[in-house]
Formats: C-alpha cells, sequence, structure tokens
C-alpha cells in the first residue's frame, strides 16, 4: 500500500548516453512537505536524474510514480500538469522578454482573447515580493545581475503552482541574506505541503533546511541518511573517500609584483581601485552583489572599458579595453558565467581547450591540429576531466568538468596573472578541492591569482590577503590572519571613504 504523503518515487532508474552510463539504478522518494537533499559529485547523475522529472531525458529503465501512479514524463508539458517545477542551476529565462513576460510565458492572463499585460504585471509583482527580490516586471531579463535571475527563475517556478519542486544550485550566486530569504520561502513551501528536491554543495545547508539526504555516486544511489549527519560522513558516502582538509594552502615566498592595478574607475560603476597581487600569492575579493567586483576584473582583463586609472602587468603598462594585450601580457580570466562566456558550448573538450592557444598554434593559416591535440590530451588528464573523450561536446559535461575545461584552456597560455570569478560556483566538495590544489600548483609555479567569490569560508581559507568590495570601491584589506566572516561583512556593508590610497600589497 502506498504512502499517501508520498508524492514522487523513482525506483531502479537507468540512463546511459553514448560511452557514459549517466544512471545506473537509482532510487529516490519525496513526501508531502518535506525538504529532500540530493547530493553528490558533480558527474555523479543529479543533473541527468532532475532532467528525467522534468521531462528532458527518458528513462531507459526504471520506474516513475507521481502521486502514487506510475507516469511517463515525455516532455515539460507532462512535468507541469503533473504538478513539477524545476529551478535549474543554469537558467532557462529569455533576454529579451521582461521579467513577467518570462514568468508567465507559454501561459500568460488573457482578456478579450489578447494578453492582459497589467494583470499579469501585477501577478508577476506579487510574485516577486513574494521572493524578496526588488525588480521591476517590466524590466528585460538581459538588465539583470546573476542573483537577481536566480530570484526570477524561483518566481517563475511558484507560478506554477507546483507540487514537487526541484531546486538545482539555487543559493550558488546569493549573498548570506538573500539565501535566508531563500529558506524562509522554502521553509513556507514546506509548510503548505510542497514536496522539494533541493541539491546543494554548500554542506551546511542541509541541516538547516534539509529533511533527507539521498546520496548519489557514480551513477548510484548509495545511501539515504538524515539531514543532520555530520558532514564528514557526508562527504565520504559522496566520494568514497575522506576530505582530510578543505582548504589545502601550500604557498611558497611571494615574488615580485606581476598584477598591479592603480585608481581603476569606471563611473557610475567603480571607483578608484587600487590593489597589487605578487608571485606566489591568491588574492582573494570578497563584497555583496553589486559591489563592482566582477566589473573590475573585467576592465583589468581588458574585456570592458573603464574611465581612469593604470592596469600594470610585471610593470608594463596594458592598453585599455584590449583583451588580446592582456592576453599577451599572461592575464588569464575565468568569468563567473562559465557557459556564457568561458565556452563554446557545441564545441568539443579538444577545441575548448585550445581556444586560447589557437593563434599561437597557425602557421601560415594552417593550426597544427596534432600538438593542439596532444596539449588538451595532457591538460585534460592533468586535471581529471570526466568525458567519454576529446570529441565529446562541452556542454555534456557535469558543471564542474566544464570549470576544469575553462581553467585548462587558460594552463595551457601558460598565463601567468589568472584571474578566477566564482571558481567553484556550483562544484561539488571533491572537485572544490581539485580545484583548490590547481590554484596551489599554480601559485607554487610562480603565477600570481585573484579569486572574486561569494563564498566567504572559500576567500578565508583559500587566500593570503582578502580585499573587500562595497558600493564600487575598495573598502578595506585584510591579512589572513585579520579575515574573519565578521570582518568581512563588516567592510562588505560599510560605506568606504573617498580619499585616494596608493596600490596595496607592496
Amino acid at each position: 500500500m502506498s504512502n499517501p504523503d508520498e508524492l514522487l518515487r523513482i525506483e531502479g532508474i537507468r540512463k546511459t548516453f553514448p560511452g557514459v552510463v549517466a544512471l545506473d539504478g537509482v532510487d529516490f522518494d519525496l513526501r508531502r512537505g518535506e525538504v529532500h537533499v540530493l547530493l553528490g559529485e558533480n558527474g555523479a547523475g543529479k543533473s541527468t536524474l532532475i532532467k528525467m522529472l522534468s521531462g528532458a531525458h527518458t528513462p531507459d529503465a526504471g520506474r516513475i510514480h507521481v502521486g502514487g501512479r506510475q507516469v511517463r514524463i515525455q516532455g515539460a508539458q507532462d512535468a507541469e500538469r503533473l504538478g513539477i517545477a524545476t529551478i535549474y542551476q543554469e537558467f532557462n529565462l529569455v533576454p529579451d522578454l521582461t521579467v513577467a513576460e518570462n514568468i508567465f510565458l507559454g501561459r500568460q492572463p488573457r482578456r478579450f482573447g489578447m494578453i492582459d499585460r497589467k494583470r499579469m504585471e501585477a501577478e508577476a509583482e506579487t510574485l516577486l515580493k513574494r521572493v524578496g527580490v526588488r525588480v521591476s516586471p517590466r524590466a528585460r531579463v538581459r538588465e539583470l545581475g546573476i542573483a537577481r535571475l536566480q530570484m526570477v527563475e524561483i518566481a517563475k517556478a511558484l507560478s506554477l503552482d507546483a507540487r514537487v519542486l526541484v531546486m538545482d544550485e539555487p543559493t550558488a550566486v546569493l549573498t548570506s541574506e538573500e539565501v535566508e530569504k531563500l529558506f524562509a520561502i522554502v521553509r513556507s513551501l514546506r509548510a503548505d505541503g510542497v514536496g522539494i528536491v533541493f541539491i546543494t554543495h554548500h554542506l551546511e545547508e542541509i541541516a538547516a533546511l534539509g529533511d533527507r539526504v539521498t546520496v548519489i555516486r557514480d551513477g548510484r544511489s548509495v545511501g539515504q541518511v538524515p539531514a543532520d549527519t555530520p558532514e564528514e560522513e557526508l562527504v565520504r558516502l559522496m566520494v568514497g573517500r575522506s576530505i582530510e582538509q578543505q582548504y589545502p594552502r601550500e604557498r611558497p615566498e611571494k615574488g615580485d609584483v606581476l598584477l598591479s592595478v592603480e585608481g581603476l574607475t569606471r563611473d557610475g560603476v567603480f571607483h578608484d581601485v587600487s590593489f597589487a597581487v605578487h608571485a606566489g600569492e591568491v588574492v582573494g575579493v570578497a563584497g555583496l552583489v553589486g559591489a563592482g567586483r566582477t566589473e573590475v576584473v573585467r576592465a583589468v582583463f581588458g574585456a570592458d572599458p573603464y574611465d581612469d586609472g593604470t592596469v600594470r602587468v610585471s610593470g608594463s603598462r596594458l592598453k585599455r579595453h584590449d583583451v588580446n594585450a592582456a592576453m599577451a601580457a599572461g592575464i588569464g580570466l575565468v568569468p563567473e558565467d562559465r557557459k556564457g562566456q568561458g565556452l563554446v558550448l557545441d564545441a568539443s573538450v579538444a577545441d575548448n581547450l585550445g581556444l586560447v592557444t589557437l593563434r599561437s598554434a597557425t602557421r601560415a593559416g594552417i593550426v597544427d591540429r596534432g600538438a593542439q591535440h596532444t596539449a588538451a590530451e595532457r591538460m585534460a588528464g592533468r586535471l581529471g576531466v570526466r568525458m567519454a573523450g576529446l570529441g565529446q561536446h562541452v556542454r555534456t559535461l557535469s558543471g564542474g568538468n566544464q570549470q576544469k575545461v575553462v581553467i585548462g584552456k587558460w594552463l595551457l597560455a601558460d598565463s601567468r596573472v589568472l584571474i578566477l570569478d566564482e571558481p567553484t560556483r556550483g562544484i561539488d566538495v571533491g572537485a572544490k578541492v581539485e580545484i583548490y590544489q590547481l590554484i596551489n600548483e599554480l601559485t607554487a609555479a610562480g603565477a600570481a591569482v585573484l579569486m572574486i567569490s561569494s563564498d566567504l569560508p572559500e576567500v578565508l581559507g583559500m587566500s593570503d590577503r582578502v580585499l573587500v568590495m562595497a558600493q564600487g570601491r575598495i573598502a578595506g584589506e585584510l591579512s589572513a590572519d585579520e579575515a574573519t566572516q565578521d570582518a568581512v561583512m563588516a567592510l562588505a556593508v560599510s560605506t568606504p571613504t573617498t580619499e585616494k590610497e596608493g596600490p596595496r600589497g607592496h
């Protein structure tokens, strides 16, 4: 006899793709009014499983039950009809439409056969207030930052009045304040009887929000445990081994200044930003969403213009707004939006790894494909990229493996200054440690690393110094000994002074 509180049951699900067994006998169930956390490394099969629920994939074997009866979910309309809504980690919004149009896409309220825009915008505004985000329902989605895009996705899912809500890394780009707002929304939905499948790599969130945890490893469900299970045990279940140290730091003596930024200003965006990064050190950049962190490093890399100030690499001044000049000087940028800005999704792993070195590998208009392939094979092996082969489309890799490819292309270019913008967003704890070890290798080889992260423990754990930005300015600098969560947050919410200062870190 079925449990009357059971909303969803998955039994023995199996799914294969060419050369890859994504899922191999996964069992999972969800009850009314609970948060069931789905935990696993990137590549473990979580994304494939939730795509089964959204109708993007169909299983090769196994059964899905919704409300006690077996169902086939063959598309988004089937999922919606069954009361299942999915919020993906990579946003599913149309940039040129308004917020309201995105929330009600395909379901616009009508009056006399015409779209009732006034009602649509009023209902959208109510949903946006519910998720605690200040944004006009008439704003174009392309005008919004990542954190606001996430909240619009949540508002869109709430508009479906779903009984089963799947949330894939919903807190990955949110500030601590926004996370608390999200948790309040989730708790309210749980109290209303909604069942929530919650995917996160932030282990501290599990006990704060979850009821049960199902762990997936290598395509199989390897255990179901209570949400208050110690983090060490969750990590052991996820990776099949214990991780002794979450933030391994091995630093050589720091060398000369490699990157020097002085007085960098872009009217209305950031002002008088000055800092320096030495060979062999990691400088973290912390701050709230909207503080100007990403805008500054994009200007340093030449991707965005600036009005005043200088950027120097090893003492040589860089031409402003010139990406090629920055790359030639040895600067590499791993952007926060890896899919939109860091990868060519429909190209192969090999082609993506060779993007930066393509020009140097070309002679008389002909690319040395053999040398490129050999270099890509070596780098993919070094980084432990999980793939069927170098010819696999990078779109089909897990988020963590995609990030390794983005970093790998700059390593192949021998970048001396590597800027990492949210380097572990959406990456599991095992892959995070691999990225941290890679950062250690870079600094040991004499590279300078500038790391932006909204994950405060990551900033504190990996940085030799921490710069804190607020309102487009550097509000302060903290040494590794001075940097605590309280000290960083105090600066992040402060009003910075406007006195001109020289470059820091000399």
